[in-house]
């Protein structure tokens, strides 16, 4: 894999003296538009509040891209990929517009991405779909997130290491694409290591009730319960499993957790003794890490939630990349991103050139018991992280 390192901020001043004089005197008074794809309203604002505060303090870091003043723009996905991709196509037509960054929910990510392809910019975004460094992948777009292949595997394989006597395995399950790729990695990963997958329960993404699933989980009597739903339903499952007993009977295992953010909600009487799996956690010692939570906790007086990590790294990326290439080109940046090495919020992280899929760690958290926790954030510490990718090769993914 070919590997690069981000150059730093102050080539800014470099790149702009490299540009002829003319184009120098040209772009001098032209401003320079990021466009930011946030949630702000609808079901998932909450989400797109910290996203946004994450890109704005990327932004921030760079007042001016190549001698042309940076301006920030968001583009209100409002949690509905329809919507957002008639604001996209309208600031591709109307505005020019090749530098996207964000997006909440897979569904909107994938459309976005084709309206980014056709043009040849640019899109940075955390969503979880396979298919986006998958079957539908393209040299536009670009993912941060470790998606379901990796979450499983470095979920549930260390968790087997650590309870050698565990091997009954229940798994309840939202029945659409998401849910059902997490369920075939849990299958293999059970499969692989002579565990019994000895039931699971699907329910729909309209279902906030889950007794009844609970209640067949418990009757099966497994030594793990997984969770593979999300948001506000892994959070309804999780409460109601805590209500029926459950972490008294089994261990319990999220494998898709939504971070600080979730436990914070939860609170440590729901959370103790719980195993979480989690894209970030701002308790990890990288020297990204470390400087993202000074930066987080001066601007906002809050520690980094996960999508204000991963909204802010990939927003620096992409600004970065601008400043290294020296160029507004959208095919001249992409092709400067491909195969990129650079320090992270997990550590060091590269972009795989064959899919654009981030190569970074996922981590598996554990609950901590109220009178363990040294602040309020300080609800779950690492158990175990690692990076768990298929081959590029074996993704579907053929860039145009």
């Amino acid at each position: 894999m070919q590997r690069r390192t981000l150059l730093k901020a102050s080539l800014t001043v470099a790149g702009a003296l490299s540009l002829p004089l003319g184009v120098r005197h040209a772009f001098a008074a032209e401003p320079f538009t990021f466009y930011g794809l946030k949630s702000m309203s609808g079901a998932f604002a909450s989400y797109g509040k910290f996203a946004d505060m994450g890109s704005r303090l990327a932004v921030e870091q760079h007042p001016t891209l190549l001698g042309r003043p940076l301006n920030y723009k968001v583009i209100d996905t409002e949690g509905n990929a329809g919507k957002a991709v008639r604001k996209v196509q309208e600031a591709i037509a109307q505005d020019g517009a090749r530098f996207f960054q964000g997006c909440t929910l897979s569904s909107s990510a994938l459309a976005v991405s084709k309206e980014v392809g056709k043009v040849g910019g640019v899109f940075m975004t955390p969503v979880g779909a396979d298919e986006v460094t998958g079957k539908d992948c393209n040299a536009s777009t670009f993912r941060w997130s470790v998606p379901t292949y990796g979450a499983i595997r470095e979920t549930m394989v260390p968790l087997i290491k650590l309870l050698p006597n565990a091997k009954r395995w229940y798994t309840i399950t939202p029945q659409y694409v998401f849910g059902e790729a997490l369920l075939a990695g849990a299958k293999q990963v059970c499969a692989e290591h002579g565990i019994e997958h000895i039931g699971n329960s699907y329910h729909s993404l309209q279902e906030q009730e889950f007794s009844g699933y609970l209640t067949n989980a418990i009757a099966a009597q497994p030594d793990v319960l997984v969770l593979l739903n999300f948001g506000s339903q892994s959070s309804n499952a999780l409460r109601q499993a805590v209500n029926f007993g459950i972490k008294e009977r089994m261990k319990v295992l999220l494998v898709w957790s939504a971070g600080l953010d979730q436990f914070q909600e939860l609170g440590s009487d729901v959370l103790e003794g719980v195993y979480l799996g989690a894209q970030y956690w701002h308790q990890v010692d990288t020297p990204l890490n470390r400087e993202l939570v000074k930066i987080t906790q001066a601007k906002y007086g809050i520690n980094p939630t996960y999508p204000l990590a991963a909204d802010y790294i990939g927003t620096r990326i992409m600004l970065e990349s601008i400043i290294a290439t020296g160029s507004f080109d959208g095919p001249t940046v992409s092709k400067a991103m491909q195969g990129l090495s650079y320090e992270g919020p997990t550590g060091q992280e590269s972009i795989r050139a064959d899919d654009h899929q981030v190569i970074k760690d996922y981590y598996l958290l554990v609950g901590k018991a109220t009178a363990d926790m040294r602040d309020k954030d300080d609800l779950a510490q690492v158990v175990s992280s690692g990076r768990s990718f298929p081959p590029a090769d074996a993704t579907g993914c053929v860039l145009g």
